[in-house]
């Protein structure tokens, strides 16, 4: 059961909470809930069939976790009450979710950190073609032609709960394996590596295949194979040489056939039949790992490692964190979470700059490509150099190129003889450009393609970096009245003040629009500016009591709340690395971690390591009790095992 609530506003300044949220607990919440809830969900027939006496006692907070936690998402996201019924002000709706989120959390981790599920889960488009390249030596991105995985869980597209096996993922592996097969037998250093018997003096041919397999189906099927299993394999390659086919196009066959089959497509743990949590298995935490900061398939030396038993002990884990951060392959895991957690993998569709507005923009390809991979590329050199995550905030350092360099109209120390090359680099002082902020891919992303919006840029800081997402805009709040031919220039703060007077719309703006407008000096494509229609920008702002002014300003009151971006953080970062959606429980793991970091100084391989040594990345929960559901094994799967039965 996922929980996803704001935190209200005292909570986000850091001052004290009401006395609500703080002393009078459950008693006050039943109050919230029999004020405006109960005349719908009481009597013998409540709405939803859910009755509130299902929520009277304490004890409810644990039986009945999973309908506390949907009843505070939905009174958050002002589902309910319904319309016409009296509503909650946004200071008691958001009292009554952080309260009932500490509650839930609390009976949650009452009994300790626990693991959480392993669900079973397929390879999504970027982990197969990882995968594929690491495993055939080829470079070539074969999930392109995949149908795209939307995002679950924590909001990654590598999450279980939507990771299913449809029939068009079917039809496609099935193409994607034999375009992955013909390339391989073409290019040579596919063929040295997968080709290392043939058939000679006192060596048949079955034999060098039977060879050529064992080598490869653990590394496919990341653990040690039966020899059961090897047998299959052989069984392909005889059949195809039955049909005629020559002795290496039979051996690409069976290799095929281990592309599409289920051990190689899914990643899945044989389930733990214990009454107790037991660690993960060896070979299981070496995918676990390799999935996590490659995205791909375990190396050599992590398949030594889980072969060893070493693989659990804390020293090794750690050591190997370092090691693979440093390799090449990390840069896949740095795009693939950055760009999902702060948005910017939208640049390429709705919220790519308007072409005749931002032309430079639209005809540049490699500053296209420099904004995108600039935040990127930042979090990898904080990962690689172990520097504080706190410098996405605000840091000393950028990443730089020579088109960024005309952008900003800052002059950054861009070496000459590779000034296309991004580089880590010192800022000037006072350049307005530190930490993620101050990234023109950020500004795009939190604007609307035509025009700023402090509004976007508001919820974006709430949502992406504070992990406290305002409530969205209830039904039929009128839209922002656009600039008018004739009409007199305005300002967007001007604007958005006739928009504000409307009460409905205030409460809401008010904790979004001043973190905003300390980000309008910065137009849609990040560029600096001093003047909106004409006029000096305004760039002050606030969040509560507290106001500022500017970007420089803003990203000292988020530092203030550091704990609270990290924490956030954590969230997302293990939720990637689970590959799941979080659970109540795994907040406890999410306090843990975030007290390991604070402790080693906010470091950004301590995150990772933290989230390593976690009890729900290293262990597995009991098998529950119901029957889990078998892997589904595609019907042209399984013929194509069975190449003796059709012709191609």
């Amino acid at each position: 059961m996922r929980l996803r609530c704001a935190i209200p506003l005292a909570v986000l300044l850091g001052c004290a909470a009401p006395v609500y949220a703080q002393d009078q607990g459950f008693a006050r919440s039943q109050s919230f809930l029999k004020t405006y809830c109960q005349a719908c969900h009481q009597g013998s027939s409540p709405v939803g069939g859910f009755h509130l006496d299902r929520v009277s006692t304490p004890a409810s907070l644990k039986a009945e976790a999973a309908k506390w936690g949907s009843m505070a998402r939905r009174v958050h996201n002002g589902e309910m009450p319904p319309k016409g019924a009296p509503k909650p002000t946004v200071d008691e709706l958001e009292q009554f979710s952080q309260w009932a989120t500490q509650a839930l959390r609390a009976a949650a981790c009452a009994g300790g950190i626990k693991p959480g599920p392993a669900p079973i889960r397929r390879l999504n488009r970027d982990e197969y073609s990882a995968t594929i390249r690491d495993l055939l030596d080829i470079h070539l991105d074969i999930g392109s032609a995949l149908p795209a995985d939307g995002g679950g869980g924590e909001g990654f597209d590598n999450a279980a709960e939507t990771l299913f096996l449809s029939p068009i993922h079917s039809e496609k592996y099935m193409e994607a394996a034999k375009f992955a097969t013909d390339f391989a037998a073409k290019e040579f250093k596919s063929r040295q590596k997968l080709l290392i018997a043939k058939p000679g003096p006192g060596v048949s041919e079955e034999q060098a295949a039977r060879k050529i397999l064992e080598a490869l189906l653990p590394r496919a099927f990341r653990q040690p194979v039966p020899a059961a299993d090897v047998a299959l394999y052989v069984g392909l390659f005889n059949a195809a040489r039955k049909q005629g086919r020559e002795y290496e196009e039979a051996v690409f066959f069976a290799i095929r056939g281990v592309l599409v089959s289920p051990k190689f497509l899914f990643r899945v743990e044989p389930p733990n039949r214990t009454a107790a949590v037991q660690p993960v298995g060896d070979y299981q935490l070496a995918s676990r790992l390799s999935y996590f900061l490659w995205g791909s398939m375990p190396d050599e030396l992590l398949l030594d490692a889980a072969a060893s038993g070493k693989l659990r002990e804390p020293a090794v884990l750690k050591s190997l964190v370092g090691r693979m951060l440093r390799n090449d392959r990390s840069l896949g895991f740095a795009q693939r979470f950055i760009e999902q957690w702060l948005g910017t993998r939208d640049l390429v569709g709705t919220k790519k700059p308007d072409p005749k507005l931002y032309p430079m923009f639209d005809n540049d390809e490699e500053l296209r490509s420099d904004i995108r991979l600039q935040p990127v590329l930042f979090f990898r050199e904080l990962l690689t150099r172990d520097l504080p995550v706190l410098d996405l905030i605000d840091s000393t350092h950028t990443i730089g190129t020579s088109n960024l360099a005309k952008l900003y109209e800052v002059k950054l120390p861009v070496p000459r003889d590779a000034s296309k090359q991004p580089r880590w680099m010192e800022l000037p002082p006072n350049s307005n450009r530190g930490g993620i902020l101050g990234m023109p891919a950020i500004m795009a992303v939190s604007s609307y393609p035509y025009r700023t919006s402090p509004v976007l840029r508001g919820a974006w800081i709430l949502d992406a970096m504070l992990g406290t997402p305002p409530p969205p805009p209830p039904p039929n709040v009128p839209a922002l009245e656009e600039a008018k031919a004739g009409a007199a220039n305005r300002t967007m703060r001007q604007r958005l003040a006739d928009h504000r007077a409307n009460a409905v719309c205030a409460s809401c703006h008010s904790r979004m629009d001043g973190l905003g407008f300390a980000l309008e000096n910065y137009d849609v494509i990040g560029r600096w500016r001093t003047e909106d229609a004409g006029q000096p920008i305004d760039n002050s702002g606030d969040l509560g009591p507290v106001h500022f002014k500017g970007s420089g300003e803003l990203r000292k009151v988020l530092l203030d709340r550091k704990d609270l971006f990290v924490r956030n953080l954590t969230n997302k970062m293990l939720g990637f690395a689970l590959g799941r959606g979080l659970t109540l429980e795994d907040s406890c793991t999410v306090d843990a971690i975030v007290e390991e970091v604070r402790n080693n100084g906010y470091r950004a391989q301590a995150l990772v390591e933290a989230i390593v040594l976690s009890v729900p990345f290293r262990y597995q929960a009991p098998l529950p009790v119901a029957k889990p559901s078998a892997v589904p094994v595609p019907t042209k799967v399984a013929a194509l095992q069975r190449p003796g039965e059709r012709k191609e």
